[in-house]
């Protein structure tokens, strides 16, 4: 994972494909309302990018020097050596049950699970290679661990998945479809054999639109999960050719979310979306693997972000690497508690909301639920803090995080006044009853 540019490429009709035996794979948006709800309300998730790279403490695949297409700088092993980390991988602490009780106890609702990314390698016992846990001296199958965790504790799962192998030895060789055996193979592994799967989160795609059966993988996806939410990535970046005009569009390989990446995306609520973003910053960007290098971000930092997405009306999926012993860097463990403790006070102000009805900005946003907007506010300077219009009269105010603020509406904004005294360091939260 690196930086994206949020853009939907344009894709081309496949002439020859396989019947569809779902006709749902063929929709616009495969999800129904109803089947993305839990989705909308859920807000916050848990992603974990982990693998061998860990050992060295580098960014995951993209440390391997000479690694095909994409991004560029970040290569720092050579590729024999990135390959062989694997035999060095044994996470013995590693304890599934914890890292989900820790998601919980942060005010996750879901959880994302780096299962394969673009270096090949498999945190699963794949059948169809060998470059998986079970060479490791680790050799269990850490998928497993994490999906029975995640049912235990009511988290719903999601299983990443890189179409991207740069290690294969089939990818994007002749017309791929060696590769393509293989990789939807292993979406029947990781959508057959853990129970329910709630999320498949693709990344990026290289080639060409013919070298992909895209309606045969949908069809597939469906038939083993009917109710499951595929981001936007299956076929990202693969673009038609003169053999392979785009004559039309799958839309459904659009998926049910937009996946802005290391950046908050913007307000937007016709169009689901989920911001990934990770606790390590990097200075080059990375940050997704173990990166001791890095600075992680305190828990005041992670719920402006979270507020912001929110109030933009999209979902945070917030990232942590895990060290190679199998736990996770004591300091984001404490600044997710952190997170979690003030989630249980005023988490009620951004589950199963909507963002608006005013746009967000860097004064902060407004959620909305029923009869009750929520202003949150960040910090400011002077007295009042003038915001747009709000659509509606304003029937009571209530400020949930301390004082009391007032509220002047009139026809060119929303003047919000509150004593420098009783402003939260971080979100000042204020509770409007509408009158309608």
């Amino acid at each position: 994972m690196m930086q994206v540019v949020w853009v939907v490429a344009a894709l081309a009709l496949v002439a020859s494909v396989c019947c569809v035996a779902d006709d749902r794979s063929a929709s616009p948006r495969p999800a129904t309302a109803e089947e993305m709800q839990w989705w909308r309300d859920a807000k916050l998730g848990l992603f974990i990018h982990w693998g061998p790279a860990s050992v060295r403490g580098v960014e995951i695949s993209w440390a391997r020097i000479g690694h095909p297409f994409d991004h560029h700088g970040h290569e720092t092993v050579p590729a024999g050596e990135y390959d062989q980390l694997y035999k060095r991988f044994d996470p013995e602490k590693l304890d599934a049950d914890k890292w989900m009780r820790m998601a919980k106890q942060a005010g996750c609702k879901y959880v994302v699970f780096i299962t394969k990314h673009h270096d090949g390698f498999c945190l699963w016992p794949s059948k169809l290679t060998d470059y998986n846990i079970t060479n490791t001296p680790y050799k269990r199958d850490i998928c497993r661990q994490i999906a029975d965790a995640a049912h235990k504790h009511g988290l719903k799962l999601g299983w990443y998945y890189s179409t991207r192998d740069w290690t294969h030895p089939d990818y994007l060789q002749g017309d791929n479809s060696r590769y393509n055996d293989y990789y939807h193979g292993q979406i029947e592994e990781l959508l057959s054999n853990y129970g329910k799967v709630d999320i498949l989160w693709f990344d990026h795609v290289c080639g060409n639109w013919g070298a992909y059966r895209f309606r045969e993988l949908f069809s597939m996806i469906y038939r083993l999960q009917p109710h499951i939410l595929v981001n936007n990535r299956a076929a990202r970046f693969v673009f038609p050719t003169k053999d392979q005009p785009a004559a039309g569009l799958l839309d459904f390989v659009n998926g049910d979310y937009e996946t802005p990446e290391q950046q908050i995306g913007a307000y937007h609520i016709d169009r689901a979306w989920e911001s990934c973003m990770t606790m390590t910053e990097c200075k080059d960007g990375g940050g997704w693997s173990y990166r001791p290098d890095g600075r992680t971000r305190d828990a005041a930092e992670c719920i402006k972000i979270l507020v912001s997405t929110v109030t933009g009306d999209g979902n945070l999926l917030l990232n942590v690497g895990p060290m190679p012993t199998g736990e996770i860097m004591p300091d984001q463990v404490e600044h997710l508690a952190e997170m979690g403790a003030w989630m249980k006070q005023y988490g009620g102000t951004l589950y199963g909301t909507r963002g608006g009805p005013i746009p967000n900005g860097a004064w902060g946003g407004a959620t909305r639920k029923g009869d009750r907007v929520w202003l949150h506010l960040f910090p400011w300077q002077g007295e009042s803090l003038k915001l747009p219009a709000l659509p509606g009269k304003v029937a009571s105010v209530k400020t949930l995080t301390g004082g009391q603020a007032t509220v002047t509406q009139a026809a060119d904004g929303t003047v919000v006044t509150l004593a420098a005294k009783d402003r939260h360091a971080v979100d000042t939260i204020v509770e409007l009853r509408m009158e309608r």
